[in-house]
């Protein structure tokens, strides 16, 4: 991570961390009863964990979805680079064999000839 990243990170944190306190402190002085405020920042963290909730599970929807891709692109990969050197070897084979038949066979030893004389 570059330090500019690292500070933005911290900036966005900062920004909303500092706007989780206003919206506290908002809810903490307004005109209304103790009653009225507690009841209302139990709904407004109940809504909150829910919007959490759901936000995690898209998260991880979209994490499956994005593991399954990946998954079946590397099987694709695989079988891609198991054809290729089955085909690369095929070829490997049949030059050798081309290559053991063009080579002269070793010529065979001529007999000596036998005279007879007499």
């Amino acid at each position: 991570m570059t330090d500019r990243e690292g500070e933005f990170s911290a900036f966005l944190g900062g920004f909303v961390l500092g706007g989780l306190i206003g919206a506290l402190v908002a809810l903490l002085i307004a005109p209304q009863s103790g009653e009225e405020t507690r009841t209302l920042i139990h709904d407004r963290s109940i809504e909150l964990k829910d919007k959490a909730i759901e936000k995690a599970e898209a998260a991880r929807i979209k994490a499956e979805a994005a593991a399954a891709d990946a998954r079946a692109r590397a099987d694709e990969i695989a079988k891609m680079t198991q054809e290729k050197a089955s085909e690369l070897m095929k070829k490997g084979q049949e030059a050798y064999s081309s290559q053991v038949a063009k080579k002269p066979k070793p010529a065979e030893p001529e007999a000596p000839e036998v005279t007879v004389e007499g």
